[in-house]
């Protein structure tokens, strides 16, 4: 098995306030690897997860492994069907469709209300973001790059101070890591990091109207990257994938 460094440990990947995330500690383990695995791209849609093969990678039972596996299911990231047991999620067109209208109607209403309730603090872990997401780009680092692009849309939903809706912008990004890799068209990554600079401009002056108004265009570019057709995957051994917990 090849070595890897760990996975990011960020906002994206964090337990979202609202869900209950498994009880048992190891479980809580697998399930942080596996999102990991799944956010970064190594686990692609369709990705069969066996519980005995997981198991073994891990040195857990089965029960444990079922309850990371269950709490994922809960996040929209992995089915599980009887008689075939779970897999990584495979949105279909007509869901990355509506994932991403969902986004582009909640996303600018939650600028609004971040743009009201901006912090200097807030402000600076924005940029900070942003710089760690230009710092990894140029480092070849996609697969974090890609994990921080998330991640900057969830910080701008903490800061409208709304629970419920930060609970929703998280797992509609968590979801839309999925519906980009199979659908993505373009070579850049999925964020650009001068649309995000843009809104933390906006966000920093206060500026609503304009705050609502990029989010939305930023939206809508996303949207336009997707090639909305059907794709096969190719199946990979997980244990080539997923490395123990640290």
């Amino acid at each position: 098995m090849q070595n890897r460094a760990p996975p990011d440990r960020t906002t994206l990947l964090a337990p979202a306030s609202g869900r209950v995330p498994p009880r048992s500690a190891r479980a809580a383990s697998i399930h942080a690897e596996l999102l990991a695995a799944i956010v970064d791209r190594r686990l692609a849609p369709g990705t069969r997860l066996p519980e005995d093969e997981i198991g073994a990678i891990y040195g857990a039972s089965r029960t444990i492994v079922r309850a990371a596996l269950e709490a994922l299911s809960h996040e929209g990231l992995v089915t599980i069907e009887p008689n075939r047991g779970a897999g990584v999620a495979r949105p279909s067109v007509a869901e990355a469709g509506e994932v991403f209208q969902a986004r582009g109607v909640i996303e600018p209403q939650v600028a609004v209300l971040a743009a009201a309730g901006a912090t200097p603090e807030a402000i600076a872990r924005l940029r900070a973001c942003i710089e760690e997401e230009h710092a990894a780009l140029h480092a070849g680092e996609h697969r974090r790059a890609i994990v921080l692009s998330g991640n900057f849309h969830n910080l701008i939903a903490e800061m409208a101070g709304q629970s419920i809706l930060a609970l929703w912008v998280r797992e509609l990004v968590l979801r839309s890591s999925l519906i980009l890799s199979l659908y993505w068209r373009r070579p850049e990554l999925t964020c650009a990091t001068p649309a995000h600079a843009a809104l933390i401009d906006a966000l920093a002056g206060g500026d609503a109207a304009a705050a609502a108004r990029l989010m939305a265009e930023h939206i809508a570019d996303l949207a336009e990257g997707l090639d909305l057709t059907e794709r096969s995957a190719t199946p990979v051994p997980l244990a080539d994938l997923l490395a123990p917990p640290r």
